[in-house]
């Protein structure tokens, strides 16, 4: 038995309840996830978790040891960030979570160029529009966009999001004008949703409120092609519809005012960062300052 990976096993579903997650987390199947916790328990003489069919839950000697678990593993990602910090040399694994269309079309290239200079880094990139909770899950870094209101974590800002009205141009041409938001009554739109239970996006839902949407999708990619294609008009970010405008296929609707633009932060629990993860954010803000 490895006793490390057991322990970083067991920690890991005890934060998060769930052995599938955990075998996701470790690339590993829900039957070895199992037998790492069986040995680590066979090991220790005493039952950590309680299982049924549905869910597992600590017992109290599992809660014991999982306090003490985690002050190990600090302990052991402490000694290796201080030899990197020794050697000058980041390496080790960074877990990212972002919203799908950031994720898809600003973080992701950066994260590609950032891998091919460091070579000895790797990246978990996981873009999901449903907001996560970093302080309970095995998160590095979460991009958040929108005001913050958890004090407990660290954000630094590292752009501003901005959204637009587009239409493609043979649309516009078969529709009535639009000089207002009113006339989007009278018009195709396509919508905008988060992952969970198909709920509408804050902006989508003051400035288009309760309708039928031609297409609804939590892809901004997505709902950019299907205005291409000339199906109605969308309100999309920036970082999504730029180069659709710049190559003519989306026309920006000038009369409409789009909302207000929105601050995007990196969050992370702890300002004393691991060299690979301080490495990254400074990555990241250097491209978008060289970028956008």
């Amino acid at each position: 038995m490895d006793k490390l990976v057991a322990m970083q096993v067991f920690s890991y579903v005890a934060e998060v309840g769930n052995y599938g997650d955990a075998a996701h987390q470790f690339n590993i199947s829900r039957t070895m996830v199992s037998k790492h916790i069986n040995q680590l328990e066979a090991y220790l003489g005493i039952k950590l978790i309680n299982r049924n069919t549905r869910q597992q839950s600590l017992t109290e000697s599992g809660r014991v040891y999982y306090q003490e678990c985690k002050t190990i593993l600090a302990a052991i990602a402490a000694a290796e960030n201080t030899l990197q910090l020794l050697a000058g040399t980041p390496r080790g694994s960074i877990s990212v979570n972002a919203p799908v269309s950031f994720g898809n079309c600003v973080l992701a290239p950066i994260v590609n160029r950032f891998l091919l200079q460091y070579p000895q880094i790797d990246v978990e990139l996981r873009l999901d529009n449903n907001l996560i909770d970093p302080l309970n899950n095995n998160i590095d870094l979460v991009v958040r966009i929108g005001e913050l209101h958890d004090s407990a974590l660290i954000g630094r800002h590292i752009m501003d999001y901005d959204m637009q009205f587009c239409a493609s141009p043979q649309y516009l041409a078969t529709h009535p004008i639009i000089y207002s938001r009113e006339d989007l009554q009278d018009h195709q739109c396509l919508g905008f949703s988060y992952s969970t239970n198909a709920s509408l996006s804050v902006a989508h839902q003051q400035i288009f409120g309760k309708r039928q949407f031609r297409l609804l999708s939590n892809s901004g990619l997505v709902l950019t092609q299907a205005a291409i294609d000339g199906l109605g008009v969308i309100l999309q970010p920036s970082i999504v519809v730029k180069e659709a405008i710049a190559a003519g296929l989306l026309i920006n609707i000038d009369n409409l005012t789009p909302p207000d633009s929105m601050p995007i932060h990196l969050l992370y629990k702890d300002k004393k960062l691991p060299l690979k993860t301080r490495t990254l954010i400074d990555f990241i803000v250097a491209e978008l300052a060289r970028t956008c």
